[in-house]
């Protein structure tokens, strides 16, 4: 079965940090660029980071320096290292495939003290 699927949320203080992992199956994880998107209640789902087939990775202004992505093309697995984590980072957060159309489940993250 293709698919995506998000583990590792939950509630933190703010300030606090959390990693997300989404691990794909079904599918050759390592040639596709991935992408984490994050949607907040009431907003549209809007984009935090990427990273390429060869791992070079972008963010979105809200996640430089706070935000780390990575993955581990051996266990099928895209991370999300989050740090100094704010209220406004509270989101349902999504890892994506563009070249697949192939969105996870999403897992909430909720900072609040």
């Amino acid at each position: 079965q293709v698919q995506l699927v998000e583990s590792g949320g939950g509630l933190v203080q703010p300030g606090g940090s959390l990693t997300l992992s989404c691990v794909a199956s079904g599918f050759t994880f390592s040639i596709y660029p991935i992408r984490w998107y994050r949607q907040a209640p009431g907003k549209e789902r809007e984009w935090v980071a990427t990273i390429t087939s060869a791992g070079t990775t972008n963010y979105a202004d809200s996640a430089k320096g706070r935000f780390t992505i990575s993955r581990d093309n051996a266990k099928n697995t895209l991370y999300l290292q989050m740090s100094s984590l704010k209220p406004e980072d509270t989101a349902v957060y999504y890892c994506y495939c563009n070249d697949l159309g192939l969105w996870g489940q999403g897992t909430q993250v909720t900072v609040s003290s």
